[in-house]
């Protein structure tokens, strides 16, 4: 096995040299792509410093399916891993990878968390849309089969967001399987005073939208499940303003920027799906483009 992890960063220069640092003590054989950009904190000289990076990809474009898609089209092994920057792999990871993959083309673990009372973990989720069954899988811990990431045309460019839950319902509609292996697990570590960021609510709704419409057309169920969501999270907006946590104002804009998105995802879903309407479902995807990278160093 010819192994390459790629791995997207923006102005994560510390917590990318400690997972550097661990995916070369742990799998030391991996070809290493870092794709940076745009970032301003010095991690183009940290990694041009370095060693066991073999190629570094500098991107002009915020946008994590960007960078994952640069990090593929300079890629070599015949199987290609994702990890996020700031994420360190566990000693057993490899192992656990080598396992997954071969029971299915795609393999996907957890990330534990560390916390100030402990440690979380996450589970394998899985759902069934249609006649789909889908098996999400970890977008900042996940390896495919070269040939399984080529059949996607990698990952879909018009989305900010949720590019590793699109993937998901497209390995569904091609029947690629996914592994999930509790060994193939990775690291994140929060410092005591980190907070969650709550993001934006119409470009996660917009991203909703437009995978679900993509993938399986205008459908009743697909029309539900969005309008569930978007109630269930308006109801618990609804608490926090009667509990004076949320104001009323920031309560009408949020439900006017989920209502646009899910409009404008709508529409956009649909157009791509008649761009493209194979089962790779990727009409922003590798082959859509040649002009990602604005740089690249490469010490192979």
């Amino acid at each position: 096995m010819d192994l390459s992890v790629v791995i997207p960063t923006l102005n994560g220069r510390d917590h990318l040299a400690a997972g550097l640092d661990t995916l070369a003590t742990h799998v030391p054989d991996a070809e290493v792509v870092v794709v940076n950009g745009p970032s301003t904190d010095g991690t183009t000289g940290m990694v041009r410093e370095r060693d066991d990076v073999d190629v570094l990809v500098e991107v002009s474009t915020r946008t994590e399916n960007v960078s994952r898609n640069a990090g593929l089209e300079v890629a070599t092994g015949d199987v290609v891993a994702f990890l996020r920057y700031d994420l360190v792999v566990e000693a057993s990871w490899l192992d656990g990878l080598r396992d997954g993959l071969a029971d299915a083309p795609v393999a996907t673990g957890p990330t534990h968390r560390t916390l100030g009372g402990g440690m979380t973990t996450e589970e394998s989720e899985r759902r069934t849309i249609g006649s789909r069954e889908v098996t999400y899988f970890n977008g900042g811990n996940v390896a495919f089969r070269r040939r399984v990431v080529d059949a996607l045309d990698g990952f879909d460019e018009y989305l900010e967001t949720g590019g590793d839950r699109d993937a998901a319902h497209r390995l569904a509609a091609l029947d690629f399987d996914v592994a999930w292996r509790p060994e193939m697990g990775v690291r994140r570590e929060y410092s005591a005073d980190g907070g969650v960021a709550t993001g934006d609510r119409g470009a996660e709704f917009r991203a909703l939208s437009y995978r679900l419409v993509k993938n399986y057309g205008i459908r009743p169920a697909v029309a539900t499940g969005t309008i569930r969501r978007a109630a269930r999270d308006a109801l618990a907006a609804g608490r926090d303003v009667l509990r004076g946590d949320l104001d009323p104002t920031e309560w009408f804009a949020t439900g006017r920027a989920v209502v646009g998105g899910v409009a404008r995802g709508t529409a956009d879903g649909v157009i791509a799906r008649v761009k493209d309407r194979s089962p790779t479902r990727n009409p922003h995807g590798i082959s859509d483009r040649s002009d990602r990278a604005v740089a690249r160093y490469d010490w192979r």
